[in-house]
């Protein structure tokens, strides 16, 4: 279960506001400030957005003790160097 520490931790990692995270999974931004106080609301498919776009914008959700010690965390999508070019590097020069 994600937690509301990591919505605000990834948000904070990729610099978004919350009014660009609210636009980016089109939810008001009450929404999103209320997922990012307390996740023990029952809006599922808010917390399905709002993980959704935290993702495309290359977030990985960590399981509390999935690395078989730490607690729920987050971190960056490994990036491997043939993947293309990263969401925050594409420009016109470089959009096919």
């Amino acid at each position: 279960m994600i937690t509301s520490a990591q919505l605000r931790g990834a948000r904070a990692m990729l610099g978004l506001t919350v009014e660009a995270l609210a636009s980016d999974s089109k939810l008001p931004i009450s929404t999103v400030e209320a997922l990012e106080i307390d996740l023990n609301s029952k809006d599922m498919k808010a917390l399905a957005a709002v993980r959704s776009a935290l993702e495309s914008h290359g977030i990985v959700f960590l399981a509390g003790g999935s690395d078989g010690t730490g607690g729920a965390g987050i971190r960056f999508k490994h990036w491997a160097e043939n993947d293309g070019i990263r969401p925050e590097n594409l420009n016109a020069t470089n959009d096919d």
